[in-house]
């Protein structure tokens, strides 16, 4: 999941972490009737900004009580998709057969994958909660961690801590036209919301992805595309920066393109995940299209460490990346302190 807009920069803890006041649990019903742009944003703003206090695996997020937090349950690495040059896809078994078939988790909340002598570090469950053969994690290539992980073969064990964070408000997007965005390794929250959807398609009306990347190459799940672009439940439209040979598909800035396609605001949300550039314009692009704050949901990733809200790394003022995210509506963004 990638930073957005510049009050999500990361920033050193300046103070010591406060107490944030428990919240309730998303519970939203559609309208009855097609509402306006300013009606659907309420709801899907409102169950964005409650976070899960505690996980369905019985992992507690903020208050660690008799389950120890930083304890990881142990996995066997299934199967290893390499997906992109720097992007590798781990699909990942619990060995606790037990644990494994009563893990639960929302769409968009995360996990941290530990790989012992080499770290921890924080990625989405891009698998669906409606297919349960395996936890999925996609991983680019950035660092110690993620380099060592990328040397994961099918057999090895690695430690999973999930699910942390808080998800998609998919319950109040029942009902409304979707609209997501994913741009390069931003694509893997958009792929378990997407999948969980047209899981339970009857509960959504228009789907519409609209994925880019730099170039063919660049696009991770190439082997998904020719059955989102078949699809009959969803419109799939592909992009990518320039020109490349062989390429049938759109040519053009992510933005660029989504202002062509020109969804409408009424009784929609925009889901938007990617690199930060990425999701800077693509907000302007939404606004342009006269999508509310309150209609338009991105992902945040700071420098989550403990992922259960007590280090305090991932801040920004009295919200937890790790605990009230890392899924945000752009009017929560634009409430938090500019924090360079």
């Amino acid at each position: 999941m990638a930073n957005v807009s510049k009050s999500s920069r990361t920033a050193g803890q300046k103070s010591a972490p406060k107490a944030v006041p428990a919240r309730g649990k998303n519970g939203f019903k559609p309208e009855e009737k097609k509402p306006d742009a300013a009606q659907t944003a309420a709801p899907v703003a409102a169950a964005a900004a409650g976070a899960p206090q505690a996980s369905h695996s019985g992992m507690p997020t903020r208050n660690p009580g008799a389950v120890n937090p930083y304890l990881p349950h142990m996995a066997t690495v299934q199967e290893v998709i390499k997906e992109t040059h720097n992007i590798m896809t781990f699909r990942v078994v619990l060995n606790d057969q037990e644990v494994m078939k009563n893990f639960h988790f929302e769409p968009g909340q995360v996990g941290q994958l530990s790989l012992f002598g080499a770290g921890e570090a924080t990625f989405v469950i891009n698998s669906s909660p409606t297919r349960r053969e395996y936890l999925q994690f996609s991983v680019m290539r950035a660092g110690e961690v993620t380099a060592a992980l990328h040397g994961l073969r099918p057999g090895d064990t690695v430690g999973v801590r999930a699910p942390l964070g808080n998800h998609f408000p998919y319950q109040a997007m029942k009902g409304k036209d979707i609209v997501l965005i994913g741009g390069g390794i931003g694509m893997a929250p958009i792929r378990t919301l997407l999948y969980y959807m047209l899981d339970n398609r009857a509960d959504y009306g228009k789907i519409t992805l609209l994925y880019g990347a730099r170039s063919p190459q660049d696009m991770a799940y190439s082997y998904e595309l020719p059955e989102w672009l078949s699809s009959k439940d969803m419109e799939c439209v592909l992009t990518i920066d320039r020109e490349a040979e062989g390429w049938e598909h759109k040519v053009g800035l992510i933005p660029n393109v989504l202002l062509e396609m020109a969804p409408q605001p009424d009784n929609a949300v925009a889901v938007t995940c990617g690199p930060p550039i990425m999701i800077k314009f693509t907000l302007e692009a939404l606004a342009k299209l006269r999508f509310a704050p309150e209609q338009i949901i991105t992902t945040l990733e700071r420098r989550m460490k403990c992922g259960i809200g007590i280090c305090g790394r991932c801040n920004i003022g009295e919200k937890y990346v790790c605990v009230d995210g890392p899924v945000f509506t752009y009017a929560e963004l634009q409430g938090l302190p500019n924090e360079l």
